[in-house]
This record gives structure tokens, C-alpha cells and sequence, in this order.
């Protein structure tokens, strides 16, 4: 059989491997390169260095400079479109007629040039994106970015229509593919790829709380905020917040809690360790769209994992959380699951759901690589 090659057009440089974009974009690229896949990557560079480690992956690796000028603020396209505009990527992809994978809206250019309208071409969707930006102008407090992320709202919404242009879009969550297949009639759920093979929660008890997130992210603080005042505020079980960026007011908030901690400069190796020791990953969400990479780092690693519906509605994961919707409920839970041990029937409940549903990178490396070439 001839070799499949294939190209994708990632939107940042997934490496290092420390937010969700950048986890599914590396581990999508490493387990394709393990199912025999040639991969040609282009990457836009703007506040990360080229990385050794994609070298190993992919048959060649390019970088192109993202040009963040304040002047394409003032363009019809979206701002994350507009700064990711490159003729020199363009030229390099009319090199041959190999399958084009555009990692989420931001990538997508040049997905309607006529130049390219006999390609086979799939969109990878994170979000859906103007429901994402619109979300993030909710929490934000600071009135040039608020402005900022409303207005870039409107101009994805208006730009989405572009998908037209794509053979398939492969949504991150069920809830989004349900959104682009009413629009578009080509989407499938193709959920986050991951640094997981199997399940590795450690049966037992564990002696506190956790919350994890990229801090200067909106709805991180939003939530953290909401379990610092509203959750832990007068309980004695202890809560460790960990992530980088913290914002002010959420350091403020934390200071002279003795129950809540807060853990920040550290990187996803140390992440990992403080979810598997947690008794309970406790993790609201106020936005739905997508799927969180933090809840399945939970599930694979963690022991009891308490959530609120936007964060499993319609994952298929909701029979392997535990959801509560107000800050009275999850109180309660968490003095009940403080009390009990986690034990190996919820870890093969966790094998059952992760590895025969959708969820194992296996699965979902068939899926993509039957999108993009047959």
C-alpha cells in the first residue's frame, strides 16, 4: 500500500504540552505518526520555540511567524483567522495533493481558495467558537479585552459559514457535532486526543480537594473564584487550586484561607501527580462547548470526580462522574465522598467508558485517519 502522507496546519507550537489545544494537537500528531501516517506540520510561532521533539514525528516541520499587528483588528475576518494568514504555507501545500488537516477555525485561511477546492479537507473543531468567545467576554473584567472578545465573537460567527469549503469537521464533543451537523451535514465526533493509554486511578482514600486550570483563562478563574467564595469558603476539607497565571483577585480571595491552597509555576508532570493523589478532582465549568482535556486527565488519573452538567452534558461521561449544581449540593458531596474509599469498581467502571467509547486515542486514530482517507 502507498504511504499515507498528510498535512496539518496547527494553530500554535503543541510542544511544550501544557494546555488542551496543545495536549490534543501532540498526542493527535503522535499517534498518527504511530499508525504509519507521514505528516508534514506547519505550526504558527508567537510566544513558543520550535521544538526537536516534533522532529521525531513528522517528515518535516515548519514555522511561520503569526503576525498579532493591532491593524487586523480592523479586518473582516476574525482576529485568531486574520494572524494566521501565511501565502508561504499556501504555496507549500500546492506541492502535491496530499489530505489537509486544519487544526480548529483559526487555521483556515485559505480553506476556501479555489487552489485547493479538489483537496480532501478536515477541520478539527475545538469549540464552537463564537459560543467560546462570547463566553469568555462573560467573565472577563478588563473592558478592552471584553470589547475585544465580543467583537471577535460576532466575526466568528459570521466567518464560521467557511466549513462549507471542508470534506468533514471532526467536532471534539458530541454536543458540537450535533451543532455543525445541523449547519454542515459532515461532522462526527472525533473527542480529545491525550497523554492516556489506560486508566491509572489509584484505589484508596486521599487527603484533599483539587482544582487544576490555566489560571489568566477567563472561566478558570471564574470557577475557581466560585469554589473559593462559595464551596470551600466555611468547610475544613482541604482545596488545592493549581495552575499558573493566578489572577489577583483570585490570589486575594485564597489569602488566609488555612483550607485552600494555592499551587502555581508548576508544569503538567506535577499536575498529574496532584490530580492522582486527590481524593476528589472537583471541576465546574461554566462553559460547555468542547470537551474538557482537565476532566479527562481526571478520569484516567484521579479518583472521584465532581462536576457540574455544563461540564459532562452529553460527553457520555456523566455515568462516571458525579454532578451537583450549586454550592449547597456540592458541600454535601464532598463530606459524603471524604468518608469513603474509592475502590476498583469505580476504576473498571472508568476502563468500560474511557477505553470502549470513544475516548481511547486508538479509536479515535481510526476515526481520523478513515476522515481523511477514505
Amino acid at each position: 500500500m502507498p504511504d499515507k502522507h498528510l498535512h496539518i496546519i496547527a494553530f500554535d507550537i503543541p510542544v511544550p504540552i501544557n494546555y488542551g489545544g496543545a495536549i490534543d494537537i501532540f498526542y493527535k500528531i503522535k499517534y498518527l505518526h504511530q499508525a504509519g501516517v507521514k505528516i508534514h506540520l506547519y505550526c504558527f510561532e508567537y510566544d513558543r520555540k520550535p521544538s526537536e521533539l516534533l522532529n521525531s514525528l513528522c517528515e518535516e516541520v515548519h514555522y511561520f511567524k503569526r503576525n498579532i499587528s493591532k491593524t487586523k483588528l480592523f479586518n473582516r475576518k476574525p482576529y485568531i483567522v486574520t494572524t494566521r494568514d501565511s501565502k508561504e504555507l499556501l504555496s507549500l501545500l500546492l506541492h502535491d495533493d496530499y489530505p489537509i488537516l486544519f487544526e480548529g477555525l483559526h487555521t483556515t485561511s485559505f480553506l476556501n481558495d479555489k487552489r485547493i477546492r479538489n483537496r480532501r479537507k478536515i477541520v478539527r473543531t475545538h469549540n464552537i467558537e463564537h459560543d467560546y468567545y462570547y463566553n469568555l467576554a462573560q467573565v472577563e473584567k478588563n473592558l478592552f479585552k471584553r470589547y475585544y472578545f465580543l467583537n471577535e465573537a460576532g466575526k466568528l460567527a459570521r466567518y464560521e459559514k467557511v466549513l462549507d469549503y471542508a470534506q468533514g469537521i471532526a467536532a471534539i464533543s458530541k454536543n458540537d457535532t450535533a451543532y455543525f451537523s445541523k449547519k454542515y451535514k459532515k461532522a462526527q465526533t472525533i473527542s480529545a486526543f491525550h497523554p492516556n493509554e489506560v486508566v491509572s486511578s489509584k484505589p484508596g482514600r486521599g487527603s484533599y480537594a483539587l482544582y487544576h486550570g490555566s489560571m489568566d483563562v477567563g472561566e478558570n478563574n471564574q470557577a475557581a473564584m466560585f469554589l473559593v467564595e462559595q464551596v470551600f469558603n466555611d468547610s475544613e476539607i482541604p482545596l488545592i487550586i493549581a495552575g499558573n497565571k493566578p489572577s489577583k483577585e483570585l490570589k486575594n480571595a485564597i489569602a488566609g484561607r488555612a483550607n485552600i491552597q494555592l499551587k502555581t509555576n508548576i508544569n503538567s508532570d506535577d499536575i498529574y501527580e496532584l490530580i492522582a493523589d486527590a481524593h476528589v478532582n472537583i471541576l465546574p465549568t461554566f462553559q460547555s462547548t468542547g470537551i474538557k482535556l482537565k476532566l479527562l486527565a481526571a478520569l484516567f488519573r484521579g479518583r472521584y470526580c465532581l462536576v457540574n452538567t455544563p461540564m459532562i452534558d452529553k460527553t457520555g461521561l456523566e455515568s462516571i462522574c458525579i454532578c451537583r449544581d450549586t454550592a449547597e449540593s456540592m458541600k454535601q458531596e464532598l463530606k459524603s465522598l471524604f468518608e469513603k474509599d474509592f475502590d476498583l469498581n469505580e476504576i473498571s467502571k472508568r476502563n468500560e467508558i474511557l477505553l470502549c467509547n470513544g475516548f481511547s486515542n486508538d479509536h479515535n486514530t481510526q476515526a481520523l485517519i478513515n476522515m481523511l482517507f477514505y
